[in-house]
């Protein structure tokens, strides 16, 4: 679904697309037409009925009145690059390697459904991403002109721009004036190594030259300046076994490919988003304490300033005389409202909602506390209605993953006011690791997380367990991902927890590091002598919490051979009735590191919340009817 928000908020939000089955990309024309992908039913075009195989790009007219199909193509489409000043129109498609046309490429498709082969020959790696397997198609960049007047446009002239490159196709962005392309580009290294530099195609003539490349960086995330002679991006130096990565702004001239750093000194990880009409302010986001504000750079001095106050903002856009700034704003407080901001002063105005939000059940604090070696940790602290020393809450708490992330943003997939509902307060806790609090913050704990990233989360859960509105005897513990690896290691070191969540985690390091979906990354943290120490594995006897351990058999990033081996060491290590086994183990067999389909989001906290209120009452685990969950 689309919806549009008025700039200046001089009327509410309208939905802009009804389909059942939901769009996707999406781009704007320079007459405010808009151009989607969408998964609803093609249309037939003449005798013949569509394929499966085949989808549409959809063009929704400015003035109003039903989207139609714009252009068609067996095997679907990608990203959908527009501009504000060209009818140029830039879209990823998958093709198979080694075809020459779209007529080939088809036919390979189709000989490939009917003699029902979806086996992959790889020559390289990756061979999986997140939660599907990567060939024997891979993304190629076309190119078209729109034709036609609104509501009869036409996709005309569609060309390769790339041609077949493999998987180097990363992401890619389109000049203001839809002249030129700067694409991410992955390069096969040795060892199974890939690296990412940056590549400016002419969109004319589909000439390619490199503008960022160093052996000891990766690049990405450019944005062009609105005359198209600057890029702006970020230099990522490349991480090793001792040393964290180092993500800075990198500005190009475009016409030599001269790059140097801008904001060099500033001690956070940021993110481009926008140039200001003359090209001399970078607009950029960055984790800050607790929040990602909009920050404004200043590309001749460096000179940084922050626009934005709480909240986690995202989605940002400038408009076209660069006067404001729109974004997405969330925070632990809020789901998510739009906003402007002034882009000089930053005052921001909340722009009308499409819906009211209930009120959250209970208050939020920011918390903080000295760490072991004096350094501040902090995180937020959710407090369900009516805490008070009187009443004191139980306490969860809950690890975020990444690690390189911070708990700033609201997210449905992990909500704790769904706990707090029930009358928990949770601890949300961005120890070592976690971003926006400085390089040296996220250094103390690269390749050391079960030392500072561990000491830092019982550090904070100690203070908050200090306060006399929180119960001190009933504390669990939660996370997924690399907060089901904290899971993992807690449940090896301490017995302090009434029971322990571990999602989607990680057990087994020297196993995980071969089968997740990006293995050389890992490999730069993941030494040997890491592994050997911090794997909690190895210490899989010392577990006396009961674990709920949860896992979806289509997660390539943690695969589920971890959930599997720690199920069997908690199996394996119970030598008592096997009707007393005080663990869990929900499996999904169709979920992927998340888990998506609303009904088994609602099944994944009712088991959740049953299994903590079981070991916090020291109950017997409630029956969990799976077809009756609300």
């Amino acid at each position: 679904m689309a919806v549009v928000q008025p700039a200046h908020g001089e009327r509410a939000t309208s939905r802009y697309t009804r389909s059942v089955e939901g769009e996707a990309a999406s781009g704007f024309l320079p007459d405010g037409s808009l151009l989607f992908t969408s998964k609803r039913d093609v249309p037939a075009s003449g005798e013949e009925p569509p394929k499966k195989s085949t989808t549409a790009l959809w063009c929704l007219p400015a003035g109003g009145g039903e989207a139609y199909v714009l252009a068609r193509r067996d095997g679907g489409w990608g990203d959908v690059l527009t501009s504000p000043e060209s009818d140029t129109v830039v879209v990823g498609v998958l093709m198979h390697a080694g075809v020459d046309g779209e007529e080939a490429d088809a036919e390979l498709r189709e000989k490939r459904t009917k003699k029902k082969i979806n086996a992959i020959l790889h020559s390289g790696h990756p061979v999986r991403y997140w939660d599907h397997d990567l060939g024997p198609e891979s993304t190629r960049l076309k190119v078209a002109s729109l034709g036609g007047t609104e509501g009869e446009r036409t996709l005309e002239d569609l060309r390769d721009l790339t041609g077949d490159v493999g998987r180097a196709v990363r992401g890619a962005t389109l000049s203001r004036d839809g002249r030129s392309l700067a694409v991410e580009w992955g390069v096969a290294g040795s060892r199974g190594e890939t690296t990412t530099q940056l590549e400016l195609i002419d969109v004319a003539s589909g000439q390619r030259r490199t503008v960022a490349v160093d052996p000891g960086y990766e690049f990405g995330s450019p944005v062009f300046s609105d005359d198209s002679r600057t890029l702006v991006c970020v230099r990522s130096a490349r991480s090793t076994a001792e040393r964290a990565p180092r993500p800075t702004l990198w500005i190009i001239d475009v016409a030599s490919g001269h790059g140097r750093p801008l904001a060099e000194d500033w001690d956070r990880w940021p993110s481009p988003v926008a140039f200001s009409p003359d090209g001399s302010t970078v607009y950029a986001l960055a984790d800050e304490d607790g929040a990602c504000p909009v920050f404004a750079v200043d590309v001749a001095s460096g000179d940084v300033r922050r626009l934005t106050g709480d909240g986690a903002h995202s989605s940002v856009v400038r408009s076209p005389d660069g006067s404001r700034l729109y974004a997405l704003r969330t925070s632990y407080a809020h789901p998510g409202e739009v906003v402007a901001i002034d882009a000089a002063s930053g005052a921001t105005v909340v722009l009308p909602s499409p819906v009211e939000y209930p009120e959250v059940p209970g208050r939020l604090e920011r918390v903080e506390t000295a760490a072991s070696d004096g350094t501040r940790v902090a995180g937020w602290l959710v407090l369900p209605e009516g805490t008070s020393a009187k009443q004191p809450a139980e306490l969860t708490l809950w690890v975020h993953g990444g690690p390189l992330n911070s708990w700033n943003a609201w997210s449905w997939r992990w909500c704790p006011w769904l706990l707090a509902s029930r009358g928990q307060a949770v601890l949300l806790p961005d120890p070592a690791l976690s971003t926006g609090y400085g390089q040296s913050f996220i250094q103390r704990g690269w390749g050391r997380w079960g030392a500072e990233p561990f000491t830092d989360v019982m550090a904070l859960t100690d203070a908050v367990e200090a306060r006399d509105d929180i119960r001190d005897d009933s504390t669990v513990m939660m996370g997924g991902s690399f907060g089901g690896y904290m899971a993992n290691w807690i449940a090896t070191q301490t017995g302090r927890f009434k029971a322990i969540v571990s999602h989607a985690s990680l057990w087994n390091l020297t196993s995980f590091g071969p089968t997740t979906d990006a293995p050389w990354y890992w490999s730069r943290e993941m030494s040997p002598e890491m592994m050997r120490a911090y794997s909690p594995h190895q210490f899989a006897e010392q577990i006396v919490t009961p674990m709920l351990v949860i896992h979806g058999d289509k997660d390539y990033r943690v695969p589920i051979g971890e959930g599997l081996a720690l199920w069997w060491a908690l199996v394996s290590n119970h030598d008592g009735d096997p009707a007393d086994l005080p663990h869990r183990f929900l499996y999904f067999p169709d979920e992927n590191h998340w888990i998506l389909t609303p009904q088994h989001a609602k099944l994944w906290y009712e088991t959740v919340l049953e299994f903590v209120a079981a070991r916090r009452e020291d109950r017997p685990m409630t029956p969990i009817d799976l077809l009756s969950a609300p």
